[in-house]
């Protein structure tokens, strides 16, 4: 059968139709225990009904008049993320994904550096978007070689290594961006140690050290951001996935100083921070708030990797909360592994050729927990390592 889509994506072999909770549904009927959350999206679950009601109630009201007018929930919902992130103030920049919103924080690292100071320094391992530049400024090259030329002012230093990153601070950087746990990369959590050095030489050379929490932010972690686990605060911080449950939502936020950097007409975006969109991330951030989501996230993420390091076929367990990666025994092969999964009625994905990824719901239930493991220990059961 001709499909009409572009073929930029792996064959699908399920369609799912519906959601609630943790579960998946297919065509067929058949229900999935769901611990990939949409790549950490749907962080309160398939069909919240806050969530539902928010948006079905604001596309009664008003869904759109473009950023030339003003509307009421966006500003709330900035202030409300400007008093998560916590230290300095800050302004918001609302975009539609975490690649505009990590093009955003390019954008503006540019302007506030100025001319000749535009350079953006990350890690290899990274992912930090698919657009143009957002692209390059991921640290994977076997991703980059079918698009080159890319845009130029970007360098790739060795993950959770201060002397290579020190040695790529020229007086041409203008920011070094990371994330705190490398979601694309592997599942590969930051250190104290590491960025509290990043910290010390951006302050030390005058740069912007901005933290990419497009998979992390917003309780996945444990905390309300990655970059809390580490006593540090950026200075510019991008978000978006969890933020609208499914809803596309991007954040971008600057202390007040780096934001003033933009005039009007420097960036801008049709649908950002329009209310059909901040209405989600508004009852999200409510739902959130009110449940205490990094607790639940700490609390089931100790009960998750537990149970993981338990099960036969699982070599070490790695993240932060409900981020995590089960790295398998030598010889087993993870995407065998996430196909016979699925088959069993879990939904996982391979992050590498030998781990897998969970990021089930920060709502997930203990019941859940043990019923996934259960599945997943089933399935490396019946896998021969050889």
């Amino acid at each position: 059968m001709n499909q009409p889509l572009m073929s930029t994506y792996p064959p699908q072999v399920v369609t799912f139709v519906r959601g609630e909770g943790s579960r998946l549904y297919d065509d067929q009927g058949r229900s999935y225990l769901d611990f990939l959350s949409g790549l950490a999206v749907t962080s309160l679950g398939h069909s919240h009904p806050a969530v539902a009601d928010a948006v079905a109630e604001q596309v009664r009201t008003l869904s759109h008049v473009s950023n030339l007018y003003g509307t009421t929930i966006g500003p709330e919902v900035a202030s409300t993320l400007d008093r998560l992130i916590g230290g300095p103030p800050g302004k918001v920049f609302f975009c539609n994904s975490g690649a505009e919103a990590n093009e955003c924080a390019l954008k503006l690292a540019r302007k506030f550096g100025g001319r000749g100071r535009h350079v953006v320094v990350s890690a290899y391992g990274s992912f930090h978007g698919r657009t143009l530049a957002t692209l390059h400024a991921t640290g994977q090259p076997q991703k980059h070689e079918a698009f080159q030329p890319l845009p130029e002012g970007f360098r790739h230093v060795a993950w959770d290594d201060l002397d290579a990153l020190e040695s790529a601070l020229d007086p041409t950087v203008a920011a070094v961006l990371l994330e705190p746990v490398q979601g694309e990369g592997g599942v590969n959590p930051a250190t104290t140690e590491y960025f509290a050095g990043v910290r010390k030489l951006c302050d030390e050379r005058g740069v912007l050290f901005m933290v990419d929490e497009v998979q992390t932010g917003l309780g996945r972690t444990g905390e309300w951001f990655g970059f809390q686990h580490f006593g540090v605060q950026p200075d510019v911080v991008t978000m978006a996935k969890a933020l609208g449950n499914g809803m596309p939502i991007g954040a971008c936020w600057a202390r007040d100083d780096v934001a003033a950097a933009f005039e009007p007409g420097d960036h801008a975006t049709t649908y950002g921070g329009q209310p059909l969109a901040s209405s989600a991330a508004r009852a999200v951030l409510q739902v959130m708030q009110q449940l205490d989501a990094p607790a639940r996230a700490r609390r089931a993420g100790q009960r998750l990797t537990a149970a993981l390091e338990a099960l036969p076929g699982v070599h070490e367990v790695r993240g932060l909360g409900l981020l995590l990666a089960a790295e398998l025994v030598p010889g087993i092969d993870a995407k065998a592994v996430a196909a016979a999964c699925l088959d069993a009625g879990l939904v996982v994905n391979p992050i590498t050729a030998s781990a897998l990824r969970l990021a089930p719901s920060l709502l997930v239930s203990d019941e859940e927990i043990d019923e996934a493991v259960a599945l997943l220990g089933g399935v490396l059961a019946a896998t021969d390592p050889t």
